[in-house]
């Protein structure tokens, strides 16, 4: 009961309508890894970057080059 946790769904990824990127904050430089929609332009979290090893995981985790991935702030 205690110390377990709930797996999150994964996000399905599609290419076609969403673009991989990481929202940082200029403020705090705070970065959100997610999904930008092409169409509404909504953005979408998946994950808090703290680290290279958060990116990678992100990176790995939805099969997404790291050249695909653009910053927005």
């Amino acid at each position: 009961m205690f110390g377990k946790r709930k797996k999150t769904a994964v996000q399905k990824y599609d290419p076609m309508t969403m673009q991989p990127v990481i929202l940082a904050s200029i403020c705090t430089g705070e970065k959100t890894a997610g999904f930008k929609n092409r169409e509404t332009g909504k953005f979408s979290g998946v994950c808090l970057i703290r680290d290279n090893r958060d990116f990678q995981n992100f990176l790995t985790e939805y099969g997404i080059p790291e050249e695909e991935v653009k910053t927005i702030y």
